[in-house]
């Protein structure tokens, strides 16, 4: 299994215009902890929500980076 992050604007859109990190995971724990690590430089590139998928399957998706 292969894990990794995909990069949403607020509206839900794939956010492809600018160079963001484009990390592979062997776990979603380890997803999961990168994303807590990153998630503030994510926001200041212009990212506003992630979704986790697992190869080609979402996960989960529409997290919010904005702190509640």
């Amino acid at each position: 299994m292969t894990w990794r992050w995909r990069y949403e604007n607020a509206n839900g859109g794939e956010v492809t215009e600018r160079p963001l990190p484009r990390e592979v995971f062997p776990s979603q724990a380890d997803a999961e902890s990168w994303l807590g690590e990153n998630w503030r430089d994510l926001l200041e590139a212009g990212v506003e929500r992630v979704a986790l998928l697992d190869e080609d399957r979402v996960e989960y998706t529409g997290l919010s980076l904005r702190p509640e």
